[in-house]
């Protein structure tokens, strides 16, 4: 079993990135990711997802723990930024579990599929009575 330092390490990460963006630090990777911007920030998540995926396929699971904990990592600085704390993303999780039994992604709703009417057929030219 894997045991946790504190009692919630996303939110105490979540609490340490808000404290360097009240304070920056040129010197910390996070205040770097800081200063970088959203869509930098945003960039890092996807890369970290995909190094995820890849590892994953490679059935490196080492591989896997230590690209999820930088993708975990990534995603906090991101909701930081966007003033979305963990307990919000935990809830919405906790949200699905009741509504449809486990935590799982949302279904897809259907949207209802709209089509442009179908075109006039094109009109016989008449001949010139001339010509």
């Amino acid at each position: 079993m894997t045991h946790y330092i504190g009692p919630d390490p996303l939110r105490t990460l979540y609490d340490a990135v808000l404290a360097l963006r009240q304070q920056p630090s040129d010197t910390s990777r996070t205040g770097k990711l800081i200063a970088q911007g959203r869509a930098r920030m945003a960039r890092k998540v996807g890369e970290e997802a995909i190094e995820v995926a890849i590892e994953a396929m490679r059935d490196d699971r080492g591989a896997v723990v230590m690209e999820s904990a930088d993708l975990l990592y990534n995603l906090v600085v991101l909701l930081a930024d966007l003033g979305i704390p963990p307990d919000e993303i935990m809830a919405e999780l906790r949200r699905r579990e009741q509504a449809f039994g486990i935590a799982e992604k949302l279904p897809k709703t259907e949207e209802p599929v709209v089509t442009a009417p179908a075109p006039a057929p094109p009109q016989k030219r008449r001949k010139n009575a001339k010509g």
